[in-house]
């Protein structure tokens, strides 16, 4: 008999319009591979972007907050493994599952350290310096840590977080599992029929209107690197790709200045192959970047920051260029547009990168056996997280009867 997935989402998966989407759809297929039937929930309403899961032999249920549905929906399902997309999700229905599916491996995926984006955002809004103790001392902090420890295993997609996690708040590393983007491996077949540094043109910036990375990012190039490169390079393009691109940066679009604001992208892969060079000059954020993933995928350099490729490279040349200085940025950029030479070799070290470290096979085999591992000893390996039991049993107890409060409110 096979094995029961609950997923219950955020949102639901968008794999054309977010990395996050992209990073739950490999989670998804990397359980159907292994064999469960899946049934995929959340409050959230869906849009015109959100996937077919349908189409995947997925289940799709719309559940209620604070609603004692849910409860029946569980006893009923009966799943073998929850997966909570995200800290918040796990609040919401973490003593739930607990409570109606005791037995149940509970998984709280990251997709991001959400506390260290969000305090990194307000240093680059208070214009000061991030330091680690901002992070450390942030309410989101202490929020989402709680529901890492409430957790059977919390999944990480970048090594950065993973030992941040170890080092800095000394959370066990038996609860903690480091799964970066599962992506198939580039093959010298694939990368002779990518478009070569003649056949490709103009400058690419790509990223969800909704995620404020990206907005900041488009800012800044729009301020303050584009028209530096558009000085040395009077007949180069910058193109900007995304969903939900609010108006502001919808506004921006400039074409006699080379900027052009195209919004989305329904095929990123064919957008990235037919320009030069990616630009990502990303000054807050976290976990691994999908559009510098996905331009090592399709052969496009990039220019990026340090927080742009936290994470991403074990310490592995780039392909392209990483730095925190604007007009170094800016040069970086116009160099490797104009010379094939160090725009092929920088192009190279993209695949290289993705087979190193990003190999969906062996990615999900080393997931499946510590899964396995994990389920076989459960009772003991709660047994060992006593600080995971002292929080449900305080945390979730005053969670739990003001959900039960909201609901009798709510019922009246």
């Amino acid at each position: 008999m096979a094995k029961k997935l609950l997923v219950i989402g955020h949102v639901w998966p968008e794999p054309k319009t977010t990395a996050a989407g992209c990073r739950m759809l490999q989670l998804l297929e990397t359980f159907i591979a292994y064999g469960y039937e899946m049934t995929f929930a959340s409050t959230a309403a869906k849009t015109e972007f959100s996937l077919d899961l349908d189409h995947f032999g997925i289940t799709e249920v719309s559940i209620q907050l604070n609603h004692s549905s849910f409860d029946d929906f569980l006893v009923k399902l009966k799943p073998d493994t929850v997966i909570f997309d995200r800290f918040m999700v796990e609040e919401q229905f973490g003593w739930r599952v607990a409570e109606f599916a005791p037995k149940a491996l509970r998984i709280l995926n990251t997709e991001d350290l959400y506390s260290l984006r969000k305090a990194r955002e307000e240093a680059v809004k208070k214009e000061r310096e991030f330091t680690l103790d901002q992070w450390k001392n942030h309410p989101m902090t202490l929020r989402e840590a709680s529901s890492i420890y409430r957790s059977d295993i919390t999944l990480l997609i970048s090594p950065y977080e993973m030992d941040l996690l170890e080092q800095e708040l000394n959370i066990p590393k038996a609860l903690l599992f480091h799964l970066s983007f599962m992506v198939d491996p580039i093959s010298l077949e694939t990368v002779q029929q990518w478009p070569s540094f003649e056949e490709r043109s103009d400058f690419v910036c790509i990223g969800n209107g909704k995620h404020a990375p990206n907005v900041d990012s488009i800012k800044l190039l729009k301020n303050t690197i584009w028209p530096l490169i558009r000085k040395e390079l009077p007949r180069a393009n910058l193109h900007i790709y995304g969903a939900y691109l609010p108006q502001m940066v919808k506004d921006m679009h400039h074409s006699k200045t080379g900027f052009h604001v195209k919004g989305w992208a329904e095929n990123v892969g064919e957008v990235l192959q037919k320009h030069r060079l990616l630009l990502a000059p990303l000054r807050f954020g976290a976990g691994i970047k999908g559009k510098l993933l996905d331009a090592m995928i399709h052969g496009i350099p990039s220019v990026t920051t340090s927080i742009g490729s936290e994470g991403m490279h074990a310490g592995l040349p780039w392909n392209g260029t990483v730095t925190d200085d604007w007009d170094a940025f800016a040069q970086s950029a116009i160099q490797l547009y104009q010379h094939e030479e160090n725009w092929t070799a920088a192009q190279a070290n993209g695949p290289f990168l993705i087979n190193s470290l990003y190999q969906k096979e062996s990615l999900q085999n080393r997931l499946k056996i510590h899964l396995s591992e994990v389920t076989k000893h459960l009772a003991h390996h709660r047994d060992q997280n006593f600080i995971g039991r002292l929080l449900h049993h305080e945390t979730l107890t005053s969670t739990k009867y003001l959900a039960k409060w909201i609901e009798e409110k709510n019922r009246k």
